[in-house]
């Protein structure tokens, strides 16, 4: 129900601030509890985090467009132009369709088996160790293991294409400092990809292979084919790797819901939803309004303005979710925002959930509990939350 009308209110929260950014989530509902849209005096933009008002934004690129980029600095939005998360319908839709023929359920069907076969050599593996990175030993396997062969990548780029992808998204972020280092990392990743593109050093029939297929035919440019490359690395590392590691630690601090996966098995999915839900990969992206825009509550926004649409928040809104900031595999509302929603909902959503339910189904036939054995590490950054290590021990079944 709409209670105000008018401009939004304002805040001086630093939101990117490494206080803030080590948990982001009292700050959230500080500013969710402000109205459906706060103007953030240090970053000069309006910040979205109400469910309700997130979900529609999403919904309606009309009003909230991505064509002027989804960052929060004009240096990225002009190294992106061509970036599919950068574009508007129906541009988008056609190049979207390119990356769906790769990454849509029929696509990945032949693949499941490939992917749970090595889900469970990983769990045997990890039992095996007792104690392990939930970072490197655990979330990076799959990805690196499975996925980079799917899309083609040369052997002897990946180690550099991971790298380079861890962080990366910094460059999004507001003038900082870790917007600096991201955009030099991004910066070295897009140069890469050009190599790769220009020598096509893709291994045949790969997800690559096809992109760079449907360039040389004319479909898209050769520009555009180097920034949807990019987004096969975002699909297939950082978002992956991030709510793979984050999975251990919430069942090591939620041991009740990890008896429940034990007991049924059948909760995988419900598992990776809730842990996307909890820590969003990629909390926030911006949109600009293309005309002014009445949010749930009443409040106004101008045209052209500069939104900060906060998945993460939207996640943990009260008004949605039950108990929002507590783990419950088998919870009731379904429709989190982890994965994005409408036209920009993430492609490699598929994949993902693919990947987090065959690693946790295999864990559960053979781990008793998890347990934190070392301070956690987090990494810091403008947009994705991840941990850079984590410390674990699984205690066998």
């Amino acid at each position: 129900m709409k209670t105000s009308v008018g401009p939004p209110p304002t805040s001086a929260i630093d939101l990117f601030d490494d206080s803030t950014l080590l948990d982001p989530y009292p700050t959230y509902r500080a500013l969710r509890d402000q109205g459906s849209a706060v103007w953030l005096e240090r970053s000069g933009v309006y910040f979205i985090g109400r469910y309700a008002d997130v979900r529609a934004a999403l919904n309606d690129w009309r009003s909230f467009s991505s064509d002027q980029g989804i960052g929060l600095n004009p240096i990225i939005n002009a190294a992106w132009d061509e970036a599919l998360i950068c574009q508007d319908p129906p541009i988008h839709t056609d190049r979207r369709r390119l990356i769906m023929e790769a990454l849509g359920p029929v696509a990945l069907k032949p693949v499941a088996d490939t992917i749970a076969s090595r889900a469970s050599a990983l769990a045997e593996r990890i039992v095996a160790m007792g104690d392990f990175d939930a970072v490197t030993d655990l979330a990076h396997d799959l990805p690196v293991g499975v996925v980079m062969d799917l899309i083609g990548w040369p052997e002897d780029v990946r180690s550099q294409l991971l790298r380079l992808a861890e962080g990366s998204w910094n460059a999004a972020g507001p003038a900082n400092a870790r917007m600096e280092t991201g955009l030099t990392r991004l910066q070295e990743m897009m140069a890469l990809l050009a190599d790769i593109y220009d020598q096509n050093r893709v291994t045949p029939d790969g997800f690559a292979d096809k992109l760079i297929a449907a360039a040389h035919r004319g479909d898209i440019s050769r520009d555009t084919a180097i920034g949807m490359l990019a987004g096969y690395v975002v699909a297939a590392f950082e978002t992956t790797i991030s709510a793979m590691a984050a999975g251990i630690w919430f069942f090591a601090r939620n041991p009740d819901e990890w008896d429940k996966l034990r007991v049924d098995p059948r909760l995988a999915m419900g598992a990776a939803n809730e842990i996307v839900r909890m820590e969003t990969p990629l909390q926030n992206f911006a949109r600009v309004t293309t005309g002014e825009v009445a949010l749930s509550d009443g409040t106004i926004l101008p045209q052209g303005a500069r939104v900060i649409v906060s998945y993460a928040s939207a996640n943990r809104d009260q008004r949605q979710f039950d108990r929002p900031d507590a783990f419950r595999i088998d919870r009731r509302e379904k429709q989190n925002l982890g994965f994005g929603h409408g036209p920009h909902g993430c492609a490699g959503q598929g994949l993902a959930r693919m990947e987090l339910t065959a690693v946790f189904t295999a864990l559960a036939q053979r781990v008793a509990r998890f347990e934190i054995v070392g301070p956690p590490d987090r990494a810091l950054n403008n947009i994705s939350r991840a941990f850079r290590r984590l410390a674990a021990r699984a205690v066998p079944a």
